[in-house]
């Protein structure tokens, strides 16, 4: 019967819903109790006196880029030379589209952004990729620091033939082999990028685990539909992390923190003498030499200091006689990652020694922007920027010079060296 005060009409179909529930289930706020955990993130806009919402969104975003770029800058032991095996799965889960255009379309995007600045970060490592679909494990490229052939490779094979469920165990076995031709010295890792909930797996995946464990290989996932118990036990278990990625922006940043090396347990850090080449520069010749790498004719090039080959492109390995060839930039380039640059305190309103302009790109401070941005709701967490006072002003707590925020991430992502403090 229905409740309401209308009557239901004869010649119609009438259908009342009663909304007057126990009211044990309203919130402190007057809504439901369950959407009380929702932030309404469009409640924290408010226009400025122009009635424009513009400053507010710049001020906004600048704290989440600079949320994004604080990280833990403690002084402790990691490895310079990484041997890292990426798994990405081809698994007819890649072709929904919760993540645009496509799982899949989306995944090769950040591989290639997370290649060009993995070997960025990282010069003297190395990189090998692997794909895994209906059950099988596929090695698209080998360890190798050349980042132009895992390019290549993804653009080639990593778009094709999505079919059928990947096999995690499949995967992970074909890269401890790759793995174990890596020396000592260097860390193994394994990261993964996998759409689909299931594996399928020929044996005891339990089995798998023991395996990585012994061989000292960390597993890190970023998913991108939810958290799966086994995947998750494999990466704690192996000193990895799992995350799940929520959409493109974030599944991005979630990658990106595989770039920087994880810090060496203390019980296995080893301390080894590595012999590496510093190749001279071969651009004078009057008649084109092979290199030893494509054998393919070429006047440029750089000579091996031990046995005199040419190799096209540095940092790689010597394929007659293995030498490890680097040059000084590509050395000096991966120790930043053991002494990093502190993170710039932003500047508050109180402060009167505020410098007029950017000490980096000498670019005058736009008070109007700044003040429009200061009155900004603070989204960020304790010490992550977005204070009290005009986002946009950083300062370094050596030097005391004051940047931009694209200063700021300029000097911590690429340059990785204060200009004051040097």
């Amino acid at each position: 019967m229905a409740k309401g005060n209308k009557e239901p009409a004869d010649d119609e179909d009438y259908i009342d819903i009663d909304d007057t529930g126990p009211g044990d289930l309203k919130g402190a706020d007057g809504g439901y109790a369950w959407e009380e955990e929702y932030k309404r993130s469009w409640d924290v806009i408010q226009e400025d006196a122009s009635g424009s919402i513009q400053s507010i969104v710049l001020g906004i975003n600048d704290q989440l880029r600079h949320k994004r770029r604080v990280r833990d800058t403690e002084a402790i032991q990691r490895g310079i030379i990484r041997h890292v095996v990426l798994i990405i799965d081809q698994s007819e889960n890649m072709n929904l589209r919760d993540l645009m255009p496509t799982r899949i379309q989306a995944t090769l995007t950040m591989a290639n952004a997370f290649i060009g600045e993995y070997f960025d970060q990282n010069p003297i490592s190395q990189l090998s990729i692997i794909a895994t679909k209906d059950g099988l494990a596929e090695k698209l490229t080998d360890l190798s620091g050349n980042p132009m052939d895992h390019l290549g490779a993804l653009k080639d094979k990593a778009n094709k033939d999505l079919a059928g469920e990947p096999s995690l165990q499949n995967a992970l076995e074909l890269a401890m082999h790759t793995l174990k031709r890596a020396p000592t010295h260097g860390s193994r890792e394994v990261v993964c990028v996998i759409g689909s909930l299931t594996t399928c797996d020929p044996g005891d995946i339990a089995q798998t685990l023991e395996a990585l464990k012994t061989a000292q290989v960390r597993v890190s996932m970023v998913h991108l539909a939810a958290e799966v118990h086994v995947f998750k036990r494999i990466c704690k278990e192996t000193g990895g992390v799992f995350y799940v990625a929520q959409n493109e922006d974030n599944m991005k940043d979630l990658l990106f923190e595989n770039v920087p090396p994880p810090p060496i347990v203390s019980a296995k850090a080893t301390s080894d003498m590595i012999q590496m080449g510093f190749p001279i520069k071969a651009n004078n010749a009057e008649v084109p030499t092979p290199c030893v790498c494509h054998h393919e004719l070429g006047f440029v090039g750089y000579i091996c200091p031990r046995c005199k080959s040419k190799v096209c492109t540095l940092p790689t390995d010597c394929d007659v006689c293995g030498l490890p060839l680097v040059s000084a930039p590509h050395l000096a380039r991966s120790y930043h990652h053991l002494f990093p640059e502190e993170n710039f305190k932003e500047v508050v309103s109180g402060d009167m020694a505020v410098d007029s302009t950017c000490f980096g790109c000498g670019a005058v401070w736009a008070e109007p922007l700044v003040a429009a941005a200061a009155a900004a709701p603070d989204t960020s967490e304790p010490g992550g920027g977005g204070g009290g006072g005009g986002p946009g002003k950083y300062r370094c707590p050596r030097c005391k010079h004051d940047y931009c925020l694209e200063c700021d991430i300029f000097i911590h992502e690429t340059l990785h060296n204060c200009p004051g403090c040097v």
